[in-house]
């Protein structure tokens, strides 16, 4: 049975950093190729933040963006949620970084830390809040300046990550709501495969690597991500009351291209009907499905009625799935 919802997304933004790093630049810096690059990741470009240039600068362009895209007014938002695992600093948050830059009189400011599943749970968090009452206008924007926080010499993390951010709007809609299905998990014990030290060097009994910079298990990660995926998305798709037959578009976290690859080949999911943006942007994190939303918009493939799918997944080890039907 569907979850009865009083919310619809209204418009969307985003932003990415004007500095391009191809692959034939990390040729220059890490012992790898643009052929090697490719075949196992499906990246081409990634853009990367200027040096005073951070998550909630990111933020505020993408919110501006849709602004002038969409025609709206943010001045009545009564929430602002910024998922993002780079925040400026670790407090205040970017979330009021935000509302102070533009200017938002009266808007609640908080932080997600759900790493790329993040803009799914903040979607998640949106709907809810204001399907309860509890508030009539969210902005949710996934964010990340990754580029700050990878290992430059690491070439299993160097070649991966990008920054860019992107912004939906959420509005109280009680005749035709956005939200069908959506369903949360945590998996905490492989943690370890993908962290960022923090106050704390050890996770349990590991003592952890990095000093501060990105870490990860890469095959571990895509083993989690593809089983994940293959046994969540029939069961999210079936109590959203449909088939994977009704899904016109995928959109999973660009995490890597074939871990998309590998789950739509064992969902018996077709490519084509799937979305991505690692191509040109690499792994955003929370940001990668509403770059992902944006591309298909601007080929004129998302459509007003699709029912479309979400994904995302990344360190906790956490994930979040949701089944929307486009409203914009």
């Amino acid at each position: 049975m569907s979850q009865e919802s009083r919310a619809g997304i209204t418009a969307l933004g985003v932003y990415t950093p004007e500095r391009v790093l191809s692959n034939a630049d990390l040729e220059q810096m890490v012992e790898t190729s643009d052929e090697w690059i490719v075949q196992r990741t499906g990246m081409r470009e990634r853009r990367i933040a200027a040096p005073d240039e951070f998550t909630s600068d990111l933020c505020v362009a993408a919110v501006q963006q849709m602004i002038e895209t969409y025609n709206v007014s943010v001045e009545d938002v009564d929430l602002i949620l910024v998922s993002t695992t780079t925040p400026d600093y670790p407090f205040p948050s970017v979330a009021s970084q935000v509302q102070a830059q533009l200017q938002i009189p009266n808007a609640g400011a908080l932080d997600i830390s759900a790493a790329c599943a993040g803009f799914v749970y903040a979607l998640h968090m949106a709907n809810g809040l204001i399907t309860s009452g509890l508030h009539r206008k969210v902005l949710v924007i996934g964010a990340e300046t990754l580029s700050k926080v990878v290992n430059a010499e690491d070439r299993t993390t160097s070649i991966l990550f990008g920054d860019g951010a992107g912004v939906a709007l959420v509005e109280w809609e009680e005749h035709n709501p956005s939200f069908l299905y959506s369903h949360l998990g945590s998996e905490g014990a492989g943690g370890k495969s993908l962290y960022r030290t923090g106050l704390s060097s050890r996770m349990g009994d590991l003592e952890l690597l990095g000093d501060g910079k990105i870490v990860q298990n890469g095959r571990e990660v895509f083993k989690w991500a593809v089983n994940t995926i293959v046994r969540d998305v029939p069961l999210l798709v079936e109590k959203a009351g449909l088939s994977l037959d009704d899904i016109d578009w995928f959109v999973p976290h660009s995490a890597n291209l074939r871990i998309i690859e590998a789950s739509a080949e064992r969902l018996k999911f077709p490519m084509e009907k799937t979305l991505h943006s690692l191509e040109y942007f690499g792994n955003t994190s929370s940001a990668t499905i509403p770059l992902a939303l944006q591309l298909g918009l601007q080929e004129g493939k998302i459509q007003n009625g699709d029912t479309i799918l979400l994904y995302g997944f990344g360190g906790g080890l956490v994930y979040a799935g949701m089944v929307l039907r486009w409203t914009i």
